[in-house]
């Protein structure tokens, strides 16, 4: 089975043609270099400390602050899709660390989407993006999935709408002048065959500059009983430390002193529905794009950054609460007794083997919650950097 999704088979073939050197190049390619020289030379001011690596800049959609203000008025703009119904920012809220705090969100057109909406979350650093897609490293042809895929429609753009959509972007002069500063080296950045090129890598500029490196934590003032929680964190009875490792608290990390990791993925047992360890349609993680049995159930580690905003959690929003995730792992996995999806996922015979049971207290629980919530960057949350241009700005 091809590693493309459903929804990138199907994007329409126009849309597909003009953007196709944007998905060029493949994350399963082996090999590991050092580059000191480069991890932190860049034209765009990160603002992250000095101890963080720079994430990598495509060479062919470098950062500049002229394409993330720009990005940031697209990320927030209904206009850009099908019926003005929907932006990103629909299912990507700030005061949630751009997630959106329900369990499935839907898309223009009324389609529920089958999966959670990630927190956008220091997105520069993953090797692989969306919960369970090995063959999606870059974050510009993640961005194409969203505007254009049908399965399942969220923005809802195709070849037969997407003149239509434009135009309600080219009649507001703002953008006229956002376009010509992100592309100067264009005659006609909004109005030419680029366009939607142009809209995709200024998306992905503004979801590449999402970064989150001011918590408690990381300022060393985090409370004592965030610190029992992060000596349990990292202890080898509980293990969360071997998936959620590093500094952004997810082991799918890459940035410039490296330029390769293995695609990690994971089954922690949250169904199985037959006995045999399976996981509802169309959910089934890595399986649905590679087919291969073995790969069911397993999705990308998600940071842990911020992970207090983000609730409910799992890849389909059905564990509430920080706690609830917690006492998953201690039981090995997730017993359901009821609804349409019973199954004993502590036995699942497909589970990653590293994740075993374990003991904790309701205390100690309390005290794993408490390192949790210093990941919480408010800085990042309430930045006037990252929010609604369109809210302060007169037409």
């Amino acid at each position: 089975m091809s590693l493309k999704s459903s929804a990138q088979r199907r994007l329409p073939a126009l849309i597909l043609c003009s953007l196709l050197a944007l998905l060029a190049g493949c994350p399963e390619q082996s090999g590991t270099a050092i580059d000191d020289q480069g991890a932190r030379v860049s034209a765009f001011d990160w603002g992250i400390p000095d101890h963080i690596p720079l994430p990598y800049e495509p060479a062919d959609n470098p950062m500049t602050e002229e394409k993330f203000q720009l990005g940031r008025h697209l990320f927030y703009d209904q206009r850009l899709s099908v019926n003005g119904s929907v932006s990103c920012a629909s299912c990507h809220h700030q005061d949630k660390a751009f997630s959106d705090g329900v369990a499935r969100p839907f898309g223009a057109t009324g389609q529920r989407h089958p999966r959670n909406s990630q927190a956008l979350v220091n997105v520069a650093w993953y090797n692989n993006l969306t919960w369970a897609n090995p063959a999606l490293a870059h974050i510009e042809q993640q961005v194409m999935l969203p505007l254009f895929g049908d399965d399942p429609i969220e923005h809802g753009i195709n070849e037969f709408n997407r003149v239509e959509v434009l135009a309600s972007l080219q009649i507001d002069g703002r953008y006229a002048t956002l376009f010509a500063a992100a592309f100067p080296d264009q005659t006609d950045p909004l109005m030419g065959e680029l366009a939607w090129d142009n809209i995709v890598k200024a998306l992905s500029s503004f979801v590449r500059g999402l970064a989150s490196f001011n918590s408690p934590f990381d300022r060393n003032e985090h409370s004592a009983a965030a610190r029992r929680g992060e000596r349990l964190f990292n202890s080898e009875r509980l293990e969360c430390f071997h998936c959620h490792d590093g500094y952004n608290f997810s082991n799918a990390t890459i940035d410039r002193t490296i330029d390769w990791i293995e695609p990690l993925f994971h089954n922690t047992g949250l169904y199985n529905i037959d006995g045999l360890g399976a996981y509802p349609y169309p959910n089934t993680g890595r399986h649905e794009v590679t087919g291969m049995a073995s790969h069911m159930g397993q999705f990308r580690t998600p940071s842990l950054r911020n992970v207090e905003l983000t609730a409910p959690y799992n890849h389909d929003g059905s564990v509430a609460t920080l706690e609830d995730v917690i006492r998953n792992y201690a039981a090995g996995g997730r017993l359901i007794t009821g609804g349409p999806h019973p199954g004993d996922g502590r036995i699942s015979p497909l589970k990653d083997g590293f994740i075993v049971s374990f003991h904790i207290t309701d205390a100690e629980i309390n005290d794993l919650v408490e390192f949790l919530k210093s990941l919480t960057d408010e800085s990042f949350v309430t930045n006037p950097r990252f929010s609604d241009p369109w809210q302060t700005e007169q037409p």
